[in-house]
């Protein structure tokens, strides 16, 4: 009755939102263009521009400054799309001026939207997709229907993020925490190749918090404190963030947060078991500028995330726990308690100056550290087990009581510069560098086969390259790339393995002053092998004399058999290769019917072909074994599992986004069209998400203090995947927000998610080796319902 109750007052407050707000959407504080940046927006930003060296606490604010959600209040914001990133060139410019499929997520956005995970920041954003496990809070991204071991390239502050733990789910993902970030930007496919090797999907780069981001313009210091609180269920978090110009040179930053949440019901009001969760982090900076143009920056992230990870066996009666034949699927999966540790720590050094074309310069060195530590508190049956010792478990899983651990360490460099010039009616900007990181992984299992899966060992990946950017006059941009990479992998147990590849790109526009700007691009990427991939080896061991069907590493069956399968190094993996083949078409109109108005879109069509595509190969002599007594069907199983180069990969798909802004209203539109194939077998790939398009729509009043919106995402499910999958769920998911600003320094926030309370899962899933159809009792793989939260946000800064 109280969830009943809860609806019902949604409703009501949702249609007055709607009735009020036109059907309004997204957390959209940046989407009004100011005067300044509409008229500096009429025509490319020229190569030169360079952000002043020597922030004085006084000085007027830059374009980054103007975006900064500490400036609430002060000034009106800009359409997201004219937000300043340089993902994908190294050079700054405006995503709609970026000659590539870049979309961004701005701090004014991220600041309404309270989000619970990464995923509630980017799944609306074209092309992209999130595979999140609801009893998990890590995060794996899907760029372009391609993720899993470095094919989208994550990177934080600048830091690659490369945890990797095989198992029957994501094979690649990250911990971040939401209050945490500041801004993001994403670049859809192996077009940002001057990052390094593995973006063959594309790039998601994501800026933490800094001291524009609470101190405002003229204050020498600044807090800022925020609550959330939510339902579904006793959903709260805390934040606090400082920052002090302890004089013009020296800037001091830091904050932390803590969240706290229970196990949420999903949309048929099924309680989802252990997707309550313990977060907590803290993050600090120290900013100095040593000389006239130069910046040094430490900074250094910390983060704990307590969780449960496993789903119990559901009864019978209970939401999806049955196939479509009527049979009960009411199996659940082992638990593990889980604390993970998550460190990131940058050390960067900037140069740039108005009147130095010769350098401008960008150093980083960064350590990752991403430290998974998991205690076993529930098997799948209850039953004692001879191997454990008397209490439940089994030789894969493990044994209760018992504790594994995964362990991955990054360092890495990233160093680049940029030299401009002119020749005639040519200006030239060329952009070189060199990059390198190290992976080493480690992992220990007590009683089960995470060493197995998870084997330890070393990748170093380094490279170099140079791009050439060329404008002609105000009519023509032209922009090549050329980079190298190269690859070793080691480990005690297996031989090494390395390889090299150049990899080009090229992209020419027409860049006239009218209202589109269409141009064509061509772009390899380059994905070197992972650790996992080239050399797991050993026994998968039988969970029970009934899945034992091979002696490893022969793969011979019979008496004395203990294992599933053999996993088979793979010492000669190629890597992989993506060919990008890329039309676009930037849109950008102020004016367009009102005086103030302004039009951003971007829209691009591409097709993908990925050479060498990684893949796990069953093989060898198969063996035809029961299920279980009579009648239990038989089934075939082969003993040998490798990972291969299987074949070629084919992905084509439209995206757009667009955006109009009346200053008083908004309304915008993004979608995303897609398929992918494997060209060996005629199957679909099951990475490819759902078909998706969503609307935006919002209203500002009370003199732009309150901003009311909405967003609508249709996804259509992806049903041309292999047979081992279960596509994921087509599903309507609408939000609401309200954002208020009573004073400058007060800001409140409410918000509506999956307002009609639907029962939806956004991605494809693995079958159960009994071939049954629905595994939400084994993935927690269903998002929340509805949730309600509402936040405060106060300012305190002083001079």
């Amino acid at each position: 009755m109280a969830d009943g109750a809860r609806f019902a007052r949604a409703l009501i407050l949702g249609a007055s939102v709607v009735s009020i707000a036109a059907m309004t959407a997204e957390g959209s504080l940046a989407q009004t263009a100011s005067p300044q940046s509409e008229n500096a927006s009429s025509e490319r930003p020229k190569q030169a521009k360079r952000k002043p060296a020597k922030p004085q606490v006084a000085q007027q604010p830059t374009p980054d400054a103007l975006n900064a959600r500490a400036q609430a209040g002060s000034t009106a914001p800009v359409q997201v799309l004219d937000t300043i990133t340089a993902a994908a060139t190294k050079t700054e410019e405006r995503a709609v001026d970026a000659l590539a499929p870049v979309s961004v997520v701005s701090s004014e956005q991220i600041e309404a939207r309270q989000a619970s995970t990464i995923g509630d920041l980017i799944y609306n954003l074209p092309g992209v997709w999130v595979q999140n496990r609801g009893d998990d809070p890590a995060t794996s991204i899907n760029i372009r229907g391609l993720q899993d071991f470095g094919r989208v390239a994550v990177v934080v502050d600048g830091a690659r993020q490369n945890y990797q733990r095989t198992g029957h789910f994501a094979n690649g993902s990250f911990f971040l925490n939401p209050e945490l970030i500041s801004g993001i930007d994403i670049v859809r496919g192996p077009t940002a190749n001057i990052y390094g090797s593995g973006a063959i999907g594309g790039v998601a780069s994501f800026r933490t918090k800094d001291i524009e981001d609470v101190v405002r313009v003229g204050e020498r210091w600044g807090v800022d404190v925020k609550t959330i609180l939510g339902s579904n269920y006793g959903r709260a978090l805390g934040s606090a963030f400082g920052g002090v110009h302890v004089n013009p040179n020296v800037d001091v930053f830091a904050g932390g947060t803590y969240s706290t949440q229970e196990s949420y019901k999903d949309g048929t009001g099924y309680e989802v078991a252990n997707t309550g969760n313990r977060l907590s982090s803290g993050i600090a900076k120290l900013t100095v500028r040593p000389a006239d143009g130069h910046e040094v920056k430490l900074g250094a992230i910390f983060q704990e995330d307590i969780f449960s990870v496993g789903q119990p066996p559901r009864r019978a009666g209970d939401p999806n726990s049955t196939n479509a034949n009527g049979t009960n699927n009411l199996s659940g999966t082992s638990i593990y308690a889980s604390n993970v540790k998550n460190y990131t720590t940058t050390l960067g050094w900037k140069y740039a100056q108005p009147d130095d074309q010769w350098f401008d310069w960008d150093a980083k060195i960064y350590w990752n550290r991403t430290e998974n530590d998991q205690i076993k508190t529930r098997h799948t049956t209850a039953t004692p087990s001879v191997y454990c010792g008397g209490v439940p478990g089994n030789a894969v899983s493990g044994c209760i009581g018992s504790n594994r651990g995964y362990l991955l360490d990054t360092i890495g460099i990233d160093v680049h510069n940029t030299t401009r010039f002119e020749t005639g009616s040519w200006r030239h900007a060329v952009t070189y560098g060199l990059d390198a990181f190290q992976d080493k992984v480690s992992s220990q299992d007590r009683t089960g086969t995470s060493e197995v899966t998870t084997p330890g060992g070393q990748r170093t990946v380094s490279g170099g390259f140079v791009q050439w950017r060329a404008n002609y006059t105000s009519m023509l941009e032209v922009i090549g790339a050329l980079r190298y990479d190269n690859y070793q992998l080691s480990s005690a147990s297996s031989s090494s393995s390395g390889g090299d590849r150049l990899s080009p790109k090229i992209t020419v526009a027409l860049v006239p002053t009218a209202v589109v700007t269409p141009y064509a691009s061509y772009a390899e990427g380059y994905r070197a092998p992972s650790i996992t991939e080239t050399l797991v080896s050993g026994p998968h061991a039988g969970a029970t004399v009934n899945d034992s069907f091979f002696r490893c590493p022969s793969g011979t069956p019979g008496p004395g058999a203990d294992s599933t399968f053999c996993f088979v190094p793979n010492p000669n993996l190629r890597p992989e290769i993506g060919k990008n083949k890329e039309i676009g078409f930037n849109i950008k109109k102020n004016d367009l019917f009102t005086a103030g108005d302004t039009l951003r879109g971007k829209i691009n069509v591409f097709r993908n072909d990925i050479s060498d595509f990684i893949d796990q190969v069953a093989y060898g002599n198969p063996l035809v074994v029961p299920t279980g007594p009579p009648p239990a069907p038989s089934i075939t199983v082969l003993p040998f599992l490798q990972y291969q180069n299987v074949a070629s990969a084919l992905i084509q798909g439209v995206e757009a986004e667009a955006m109009y802004d009346a200053n008083l209203w908004f309304f915008g539109l993004s979608g995303t069209y897609q398929s992918g194939k494997n060209l060996q077998t005629g199957f679909g790939l099951y990475s490819i998400p759902p078909q998706k398009i969503t609307t935006t729509a919002g209203v500002r009043l009370l003199d732009r203090t309150l901003i009311l919106s909405m967003m609508w995402t249709s996804a259509i499910a992806n049903y041309d995947i292999p047979r081992t999958y279960t596509p994921a769920t087509s599903y309507d998911l609408v939000n609401l927000y309200a954002q208020y600003h009573p004073t400058r320094d007060l800001t409140l926030n409410f918000s509506v998610e999956n307002l009609f309370n639907r029962y939806y899962r956004p991605y494809a899933i693995p079958v159960g080796s009994t071939g049954d159809t629905q595994n939400d009792v084994k993935w927690a793989s269903a998002g929340a319902g509805l949730v309600i939260k509402g936040g405060l946000k106060y300012h305190f800064g002083g001079t």
